[in-house]
């Protein structure tokens, strides 16, 4: 008789799931983002030293600018609350939370983490589909994108006045009217059964477009407002610091926003914010050092105002549909 020997084997653990991966990854990069900094700024400059022209900014300034922080978060939620105006009707105090929490989160979380808070909470709040808000902010970011390329042309035409930068400015202006051809895509295919798996993207995204050009030119109102309002208040903080000609700090501050879009981003934002910052004005004749305090400065106030904001967006009530 033969005997086996059956002693189990000893498990084997899964493998980390490629989406596990990813995070653990990101958060490796953006916690190693954050001490560089931390240490770059002891050398290179010293805290105490950095922060030091805080002493000399009016407390009343201070909350000018935290005011126009509130006005710029605030108008974010606005231009939802068009955009699904007919989703959250009579509930803007809700539309106020999402969209705060939303953008505390993006500022705060490593990688664009945080853009996934704005479906999960559209279907949280509103039980709206998750696929559904996730195109509907593809257009929110592409209506940022195009104003920031738009405040790009209008720091070229500072820098030297012309019509060509004008013509240039209009022109990207009119490109606004290409969503409605975007939009035939989804007309041309609704009610058609579409099978193929970019054509289901495709059309996805074409649906989340705004219903007409009114609309859009609304939606485009709302976000250059959010971003103006934000602008006021960053480029007076960094030109406090960093005294500068008030097209190169407007340069550094687009720079800096524009870090989101880096295949790395720091645990909320640390050292990638900066480095944009930073590589933004350099070619201006900025030295690093002034760059990099400027930089991270701007950083602290807005993070401080992400942070206060957030908190008060947790006290704003939740509205159901039938409050």
């Amino acid at each position: 008789m033969f005997h086996f020997n059956r002693q189990a084997s000893p498990p084997t653990s899964a493998p980390a799931h490629p989406l596990q991966r990813h995070r653990r990854r990101d958060w490796f990069i953006g916690s190693a983002l954050l001490f560089s900094l931390i240490i770059l700024v002891e050398y290179a400059i010293g805290w105490s030293q950095l922060l030091t022209p805080w002493r000399t900014l009016p407390l009343s300034t201070i909350f000018i600018l935290f005011g126009c922080m509130a006005i710029s978060y605030t108008l974010r939620a606005v231009r939802i609350y068009d955009d699904f105006y007919s989703l959250m009707r009579r509930r803007f105090k809700t539309t106020l939370r999402l969209s705060i929490l939303h953008t505390t989160a993006n500022v705060l979380l490593p990688m664009r983490l945080g853009e996934v808070v704005f479906p999960w909470l559209m279907q949280r709040y509103f039980n709206h589909n998750i696929f559904a808000a996730g195109a509907s902010l593809i257009w929110i970011r592409l209506l940022d994108l195009h104003f920031l390329a738009l405040t790009g042309l209008f720091i070229l035409w500072l820098v030297q006045p012309s019509w060509l930068w004008i013509f240039a400015i209009l022109l990207w202006l009119f490109l606004l009217l290409a969503q409605r051809w975007i939009a035939s895509f989804g007309q041309r295919w609704r009610g058609q059964i579409v099978l193929n798996y970019w054509q289901r993207g495709v059309l996805l995204i074409a649906n989340a477009a705004p219903d007409d050009t009114i609309k859009m030119i609304r939606l485009y109102v709302w976000t250059a407002l959010s971003w103006i309002t934000k602008f006021i208040a960053f480029t007076t903080v960094l030109q406090h610091f960093l005294p500068i000609t008030f097209w190169q700090v407007l340069t550094g501050v687009i720079g800096a926003e524009l870090s989101s879009v880096l295949p790395f981003h720091g645990i909320a934002g640390a050292g990638s914010y900066e480095l944009a910052l930073v590589a933004a004005v350099l070619p201006l004749g900025i030295k690093a050092t002034a760059a990099l305090a400027g930089a991270v400065n701007l950083h602290l106030f807005m993070l401080s105002s992400s942070i206060l904001l957030g908190l008060l967006a947790l006290l704003l009530r939740v509205q159901r549909a039938n409050d």
